[in-house]
């Protein structure tokens, strides 16, 4: 197996998916693809990627993004791990999470899906939920809104304007995650925020 980090950031195609809540493993995606420098290209996986490092002297990275829709992740997620002999154990993929609170970022490697249709079709199509994930807090649907209607709306105004530094910090927990760990960036990034 190759030293190669994959890291799929999970979203729907097409502009009026782009700035939705679950689209933001792509909108993570995109700062690491800034962090990594270069463009990212059409693959025969159905995804787009972006191959470099992260940092000087940093680990070798595929940045990849599905070009079909949430739900059929697992084709371009295990095509990708098999074109590049990512092992799971070497798959970071970076998803929105309605079960934690908006400006929250958290990890853990397997478990279930918690309904999420890509990390089902991802676990499906690898034959294993034993790969890293880095779920990124967009909060829970107000009132009696259905969870499916939540996810395809865009942040609110409040939100929107926290947003970039939400997305600067799953970046950073995506680069711990590979440089120190999983335990070391738990407790970075789980440990309740210190009061002022």
């Amino acid at each position: 197996m190759s030293e190669t980090w994959l890291i799929m950031g999970l979203g729907n195609p097409g502009p009026e998916y782009a700035a939705t809540r679950h689209n933001v493993g792509q909108m993570v995606l995109r700062v690491l693809g800034e962090r990594v420098g270069g463009s990212f290209k059409r693959h025969r996986s159905g995804a787009q990627v972006l191959e470099g490092r992260l940092g000087i002297g940093g680990p070798r990275v595929v940045l990849a993004a599905s070009t079909g829709y949430m739900n059929t992740s697992g084709g371009p997620a295990a095509g990708l791990a098999r074109f590049y002999d990512v092992d799971p154990e070497r798959l970071i993929v970076v998803h929105d999470e309605v079960d934690i609170p908006f400006d929250t970022v958290k990890l853990k490697r397997g478990g279930g899906e918690g309904g999420h249709n890509g990390l089902r079709d991802i676990s499906r199509a690898l034959g294993t939920k034993d790969y890293l994930r880095v779920r990124v807090g967009v909060g829970r649907p107000p009132g009696r809104m259905d969870t499916a209607a939540f996810v395809l709306k865009p942040f609110a105004k409040a939100e929107a304007q926290a947003l970039p530094v939400l997305l600067e910090d799953a970046a950073d927990a995506v680069e711990m995650l590979m440089d120190k760990g999983l335990t070391e960036t738990q407790q970075r990034f789980h440990a309740p925020a210190a009061d002022a």
